[in-house]
């Protein structure tokens, strides 16, 4: 049996999923106007995807009730900036409006109904993550629109300290932002190219322990936390990347 090194947080499963909640909640009130019923939030470390959203797939053992899906994917989220990992959450919240207030395209198809409320709520679709992309089809993926709607709802909650405080410390894929509609489950999922895990950029992401600041840099540096309340505090490794 390994060393146990205690850690200062009681319960990582409640911080972390508290936080996904949070940031739900936020989203659901500010963005959507509180329409979107309650759903399960999971984390899923499934190959390929960023997260999903699945249509009443969990039912309760006593009570019979449904309830949907939201999975976001651990493994990435220290390879992107927390507002793009929100904007995802934030895309899987959308295919959950669509299902229960609009009219979802047939076979997993981006329509245009969903493409006009993506761009309400401030994340334009684009099949290239770029501008000038298709707004609609089989395979696509979003940009966020500066100063849009969720643009300042998601600086109105990182300006309260929020954030995700758990990371994969060794991510094993750079993805690709693209997002497919799964027929079968009814879902909505956000797929990834698999390419080399090699770090080619030659860059390391470190985080401070204490209050969370985070550096890039070369593998190996040794890097302390100028923050005074932090101690100079060495910075920790959570993970290198292919490109930043």
């Amino acid at each position: 049996m390994g060393n146990i090194h205690p850690i200062s947080v009681p319960a990582p499963t409640v911080e972390t999923y508290g936080e996904l909640q949070t940031a739900f909640d936020h989203f659901n009130r500010t963005i959507f106007g509180g329409e979107l019923p309650a759903c399960l939030i999971t984390l899923q470390r499934n190959k390929r995807t960023f997260g999903y959203y699945s249509y009443e797939r969990f039912v309760c053992g006593s009570t019979g009730e449904l309830t949907d899906e939201i999975a976001m994917n651990p493994s990435y989220f220290v390879a992107r900036p927390i507002r793009v990992t929100l904007s995802t959450l934030v895309h899987e919240m959308a295919h959950q409006w669509q299902f229960h207030f609009g009219k979802p395209g047939r076979r997993g198809y981006h329509n245009h109904e969903w493409a006009d409320f993506m761009e309400q709520i401030g994340l334009m679709p684009s099949n290239t993550g770029e501008p000038g992309g298709r707004r609609v089809g089989e395979q696509m993926t979003h940009y966020i629109i500066d100063d849009g709607p969720f643009d300042r709802a998601c600086a109105d909650l990182l300006t309260t300290e929020y954030t995700l405080s758990w990371f994969d410390r060794f991510p094993p894929v750079e993805p690709e932002d693209v997002d497919l509609c799964e027929l079968s489950r009814k879902s909505a999922v956000a797929a990834i190219h698999q390419v080399t895990t090699e770090n080619k950029s030659n860059r390391a992401k470190y985080r401070c322990p204490s209050c969370s600041a985070q550096v890039w840099g070369k593998p190996g540096l040794k890097v302390h936390c100028g923050e005074e309340t932090c101690n100079g505090v060495a910075y920790q490794p959570v993970g290198t990347v292919g490109t930043v």
